[in-house]
């Protein structure tokens, strides 16, 4: 059985190297440097995760030139958006110490702004570009998130300890669950993630699917995890908040990049 995602395979020897040394360089930049990791800081690199989907659906569709297409494939998208993103919040806070958090939010949220961009220009100019369901997934995930997050914090107070990150952590992973279950069910798209496809597939064989579709139980099991992720850590902020916060950063990433990855795709492309 396959375990990666289909279309994951490194970049060419020569990018390859490339990434390593930059992630070598960052990574003494912050050794030398030792940023200070605050919970706004982390929330900061929300706009650089959508600038990576932006960047990976470029790549998807063949928006970018040829010479830095491989740095936006599955896996080196991640390498190299961390890299610029990293690089940039030691530099910022050598530079701008006060400000930290703004302008690396305003940095990364200009970037991807100018990836999304690219991204609905090529979908308008190839007669691809659909709107109405992916914005219809967006707007529902929104509502879905902010129903789950409430509940949680009534049932289980001390939730609310994880505070803006845990919120952004359980809306990700929504955004991820709902964006999927709108792309196999209302698109017609298929799942490209083995572990994913075992739940829908599941889901499909199961007497609810020709009323519901298969994907609402990839949004349940989504739901479910990410509530007890935030409820896990809810203790861990309070007895070592920087390591939780930057966990906890990981965590809403692995959902948001791929939630806004399908909603930017279903948006330009027909199904394959």
């Amino acid at each position: 059985m396959a375990i990666l995602p289909e279309g994951f395979a490194l970049p060419p020897l020569p990018y390859l190297a490339v990434l390593v040394v930059g992630v070598i360089i960052v990574a003494g930049a912050v050794s030398r440097r030792r940023p200070t990791v605050t919970a706004d800081r982390i929330l900061a690199f929300a706009p650089w995760m959508v600038l990576g989907s932006a960047l990976h659906v470029l790549y998807v569709i063949g928006g970018l030139p040829e010479p830095v297409r491989p740095l936006a494939g599955t896996p080196a998208v991640y390498l190299t958006v961390g890299i610029i993103a990293v690089g940039a919040w030691v530099v910022i806070d050598a530079v701008r110490g006060s400000v930290v958090a703004r302008t690396l939010a305003s940095v990364g949220g200009l970037l991807a702004l100018g990836a999304v961009g690219g991204v609905l220009v090529a979908g308008a100019e190839g007669g691809t570009f659909a709107p109405a369901v992916p914005l219809a997934g967006l707007v529902l995930a929104v509502v879905v998130a902010a129903a789950v997050w409430v509940t949680l914090t009534r049932l289980v107070p001390e939730i609310r300890q994880t505070g803006s990150l845990g919120a952004l952590a359980v809306f990700a992973h929504v955004l991820d669950g709902v964006s999927t279950a709108v792309g196999i069910d209302v698109l017609g798209f298929d799942e490209r993630t083995p572990l994913s496809r075992i739940i829908i597939e599941f889901a499909h064989g199961l007497p609810t699917e020709p009323l519901i579709g298969s994907g609402w139980l990839f949004v349940l099991v989504k739901i479910a995890v990410v509530s007890i992720v935030v409820w896990l850590f809810a203790d861990v902020v309070r007895e070592e908040p920087t390591e939780a916060q930057v966990l906890l950063g990981f965590v809403a990433a692995v959902g948001l990049g791929p939630g806004v990855h399908n909603l930017l795709l279903f948006t330009v492309t027909t199904v394959p």
